[in-house]
């Protein structure tokens, strides 16, 4: 296992598919930079390899999925993209319009955590730190 993560969190705040509702992402991305975060921020209408390449090139601990329409039911994909990739110590987190039936198909794929409308900042940022504590501890040794 590797140190603690003693360098800030590095965190990839994204959308996939074609949802381009991007306003509560980009809320997201500021409480976490604020918050002291090391921030990779993308336009919506993402691809999942593009996700991927840009999570290895950016050594992101915590990839952040924001979906208001269906696009959190590719979320499993990019789970098994991550891990092909060898990338599987990155936690994913999901947040937005996930409904109660899917929220489990989510996490039974890997997902960390699912954000729904009305969580707080606190919350939010709380819990990414610890996820990206975690992937730090689970980094293969290069």
């Amino acid at each position: 296992m590797n140190e603690v993560l003693t360098t800030p969190a590095r965190v990839l705040v994204t959308k996939i598919g074609l949802d381009g509702h991007d306003r509560g992402s980009r809320i997201i991305a500021a409480f976490l930079r604020d918050a002291g975060m090391e921030v990779i921020y993308t336009n919506p209408w993402q691809k999942i390899d593009a996700v991927v390449k840009l999570a290895m090139e950016e050594d992101v601990d915590v990839v952040g999925i924001s979906s208001l329409a269906t696009d959190h039911l590719l979320v499993p994909k990019l789970m098994k993209a991550l891990a092909e990739a060898d990338l599987a110590h990155i936690r994913v987190v999901v947040g937005g319009i996930v409904p109660d039936e899917d929220e489990a198909d989510l996490i039974a794929s890997g997902v960390s955590k699912v954000f729904h409308p009305g969580a707080g900042r606190e919350e939010i940022v709380e819990t990414v730190d610890a996820l990206a504590k975690a992937a730090a501890k689970d980094r293969p040794l290069d």
